[in-house]
């Protein structure tokens, strides 16, 4: 029962303080507008991304390199290895 002697009081503050926590958010507009982020996220306004072009792929299945993909350049390869 000596329990009872504290936990009131502290059930009393932290119900006040959630009282004075609320009114804050009221008087602040927090609750002003509550459907416009759902509108808001229904309704894409911005842009899309540019979609950039995939490099392009010698033989090999590598990203093509300067001169990699002509004939000489290959032949060349083959005879210095």
């Amino acid at each position: 029962m000596d329990v009872l002697l504290y936990l009131i009081p502290i059930a009393l503050c932290l119900g006040l303080l959630g009282l004075v926590a609320f009114l804050w958010a009221l008087r602040s507009g927090q609750f002003d507008d509550l459907d416009g982020a759902a509108h808001r996220i229904l309704f894409d306004e911005d842009e899309p991304a540019p979609v950039a072009p995939l490099p392009a792929r010698g033989d090999n299945g590598r990203a093509h390199e300067a001169g990699e993909g002509t004939w000489k350049a290959r032949s060349a390869r083959g005879r210095a290895t």
